[in-house]
């Protein structure tokens, strides 16, 4: 038996044989040039043509999907038609380039690369877009040969897909009846990868080198909460995969919608959405409210802003499966890995730490305003509690002026987004300001460690079980208890990164002091089942025992080993 290790992103237990992504599109041969009797013209049209066609195919894919399936999809659309990529390789295809003339297929791949190349001395958020780029390309070369465009492979069974990682495309469309569990040697606990598994409900371990050279048709044994693949298994691996099959069929449904602690102390489990459509299966999941609404997505794959009557419906759509619940709605996170052509400067040189989220007010003043007038408009119609938050506060100031802006659209329950650790340590001053924060616990990790959440070399330490995010997380909820004895009003603290979706972390952050979780729709059962086994006492006790740790892997260890029902279900 061979044991690879690697970050585990989603719990779950099973045996299946592996089936490797396909061989990435051959390179066009260099020095060919067009076939005889075409011209550059004629290349170039097949270009634009493959293109068009390549990002049709991607919307449709898009339109078929939800929440962030189809964001990843259509922001990959959108860069099939960039015109970096084409209008570059229009240039390469003229006899007079430097290198000669090419075949549009060599065009595009030389193209593309000089995009990714770019994008990746950018650096941060901007280079993991380079492997999108890479992905569009292979896509356009394939639609030019008039092959199948790369993607999951075929299969009669079910297995469990392995790759060095996946492209945010095919990652978007698996088929979770068909995939066991995903496995891949590179990506990041954050990566599209690890996100939209977490989504899909499947077993998931990224980061953990080697799995990608494991021949097809091996039989392998995934679990997902350890972060381990171990080829050959034996009797104990199936007894447990097939234990996993049980404890999941019995957790799911299993959430009443109304989570408490042993002790009865009230802890809102929220879901995270972006559509109506993926508003409606939370609602079916139990979920007792809305912890974050990503509105960024009515914006996505679009060369303009949304009209105000746009924003309207697409924000109403989740409004009407929450009425009378809480649904809290993030404003335009653009930028980073959201770049959008109306409102954000691609040519950043470090744009995670650029003009993003809030601040893309100072640059494009107005969008703001619309977005907040949209969104009163649409609670206006409904009967939800609408709150709403915006990312990338950094001071008090910030809050201040986002408050205001809130309030002057008509609405009256206005928070932030705790990221920056600048926010998490001047918590007391921005919650004297702001009525609620939300802690984003994968930004705030990568910007607490200064590790890009989407590296693989650097998913230790983009790991929410840091002591040191740990330490800003407590910081976060002891001012804003400071700030509620200084103004007589509660000041909640919910928490809807990744990191509440975890069901042993969870107990953490309730122990810290957060008033709600809120996560993908999938996990609210498993961390309820958990929740509901532990006091506040018992919660408080085990966050103070992650807080003394001296790293995230003693922290894990030592709060899940005094938690032996995480292994009673699998968790």
């Amino acid at each position: 038996m061979e044991q690879f290790h690697g970050v585990g992103v989603t719990p779950g237990r099973v045996v299946g044989r592996v089936r490797q992504m396909p061989a990435p599109v051959a390179e066009p041969p260099a020095g060919v040039g067009p076939a005889a009797g075409t011209t550059a013209e004629g290349e170039a049209e097949r270009i634009r043509t493959a293109s068009k066609a390549v990002q049709a195919a991607l919307k449709e894919r898009a339109a078929g999907a939800s929440g962030d399936a189809k964001g990843v999809l259509e922001a990959t659309a959108l860069m099939a038609a960039d015109p970096m990529l084409v209008k570059g390789a229009v240039k390469l295809l003229d006899a007079s380039a430097e290198g000669g003339a090419r075949s549009a297929e060599r065009a595009v791949w030389e193209s593309g690369a000089a995009v990714a190349e770019k994008l990746a001395s950018l650096g941060g958020y901007m280079a993991e877009r380079a492997t999108d780029v890479l992905d569009v390309r292979s896509r356009i070369v394939a639609q030019l040969r008039g092959l199948p465009a790369p993607g999951i492979p075929e299969s009669d069974s079910p297995f469990v897909l392995a790759a060095e990682d996946l492209a945010p495309a095919d990652t978007a469309t698996l088929d979770p009846a068909k995939v066991l569990a995903l496995i891949t040697s590179g990506g990041g606990p954050q990566s599209h990868t690890a996100i939209l598994a977490r989504a899909l409900g499947l077993p998931a371990v990224v980061a953990a080198e080697g799995v990608d050279r494991i021949a097809d048709g091996t039989e392998v044994y995934v679990d997902g909460a350890a972060g381990t693949v171990a080829t050959d298994p034996g009797q104990a691996e199936a007894d447990a995969a097939a234990a996993w099959t049980q404890q999941a069929a019995a957790l799911a449904g299993g959430f009443d919608g109304d989570n408490r602690l042993a002790d009865g102390h009230v802890l809102p489990l929220l879901a995270n959405v972006a559509t109506g459509k993926d508003a409606s299966k939370a609602a079916e999941s139990g979920a007792e409210g809305v912890g974050l609404l990503r509105t960024e997505f009515c914006f996505l794959d679009r060369d303009t802003e949304p009209t105000h009557e746009e924003q309207v419906a697409a924000y109403g759509a989740v409004f009407e499966h929450f009425s009378g619940k809480k649904v809290v709605i993030r404003t335009l996170d653009a930028g980073a890995d959201k770049p959008l052509p109306f409102l954000t400067n691609t040519d950043e040189p470090n744009p995670a730490l650029g003009v993003r989220g809030y601040r893309t007010d100072w640059t494009s003043p107005g969008v703001l305003a619309r977005q907040l007038a949209a969104i009163a408009a649409a609670a206006a119609e409904h009967e939800a509690e609408v709150w709403v938050m915006a990312p990338m506060i950094a001071t008090a100031d910030e809050a201040e002026h986002f408050v205001a802006l809130a309030t002057e659209a008509g609405l009256q329950t206005a928070g932030v987004m705790v990221e920056v650790p600048s926010a998490a340590l001047t918590s007391a001053h921005i919650l004297q300001r702001a009525a609620f924060a939300s802690l984003g616990t994968n930004d705030l990790t990568q910007y607490a460690m200064a590790a890009d959440r989407m590296l693989g070399p650097l998913a230790a330490l983009n790991n929410p079980w840091q002591p040191a995010v740990l330490q800003l997380i407590k910081a976060t909820c002891d001012g804003a208890a400071q700030a509620a004895a200084a103004t007589g009003e509660p000041k909640p603290v919910g928490v809807c990164g990744e990191s509440a979706s975890d069901p042993a972390l969870a107990v953490v952050l309730a122990g810290l002091g957060v008033t709600s979780l809120s996560m993908t729709a999938r996990s609210l059962a498993a961390v309820n089942a958990v929740l509901k086994t532990v006091t506040l006492d018992e919660a408080q006790s085990l966050a103070q025992l992650a807080l003394a740790a001296a790293s995230a892997d003693e922290a894990r260890e030592k709060v899940r080993a005094a938690l032996p029902v995480l292994d009673k279900l699998g968790l």
